[in-house]
């Protein structure tokens, strides 16, 4: 498939930047190739940012990563091993990539946090938020590692 990889990265950054969360953003990029409208899929991604509600667990682009894997490998079927199988490995391959690139995929270790959890309530985005993380950049790998995926298959 050809896409511009680096045009999808950045528009990815740019939703980031705009307010959306890691998940939303990663997702975003590539709503038309997945065929699910923005704001369903927006509604689909949102729970996943911070980590999972500010869980601080998996980093949110990487969950936006995992997202796009279940249409990209689909397994709709309760009993097809194999494609549960191959969606499985899909994930895994994003998940590693991320890893190798940035460390880790777990929100509180990409973001230095001693704490598992935040408040439920989201930060303000101001110039002071963008300075001291590191997510506009995550959100940015994420969406290059779903690009080459689809560049190679």
């Amino acid at each position: 498939m050809e896409i511009d990889v680096e045009a999808r990265a950045n528009r990815a950054k740019e939703l980031f930047l705009e307010g959306y969360n890691c998940s939303q953003s990663v997702a975003l990029a590539y709503a038309d190739i997945v065929g699910i409208d923005e704001a369903m899929l927006a509604t689909i991604a949102a729970p996943f940012g911070g980590g999972m509600g500010r869980l601080r667990e998996v980093c949110g682009a990487v969950s936006g990563m995992t997202l796009l894997a279940g249409f990209l490998s689909p397994c709709p079927s309760a009993d097809d091993a194999a494609a549960k199988k191959a969606n499985y490995t899909l994930v895994q391959s994003f998940a590693e990539e991320f890893r190798k690139k940035n460390g880790a995929i777990v929100c509180r270790t990409l973001l230095g946090l001693d704490r598992t959890k935040d408040e439920p309530t989201p930060s303000q985005r101001t110039s002071e938020y963008y300075k001291k993380r590191p997510c506009a950049d995550l959100v940015h790998d994420a969406a290059l590692i779903v690009g080459h995926y689809l560049q190679n298959r």
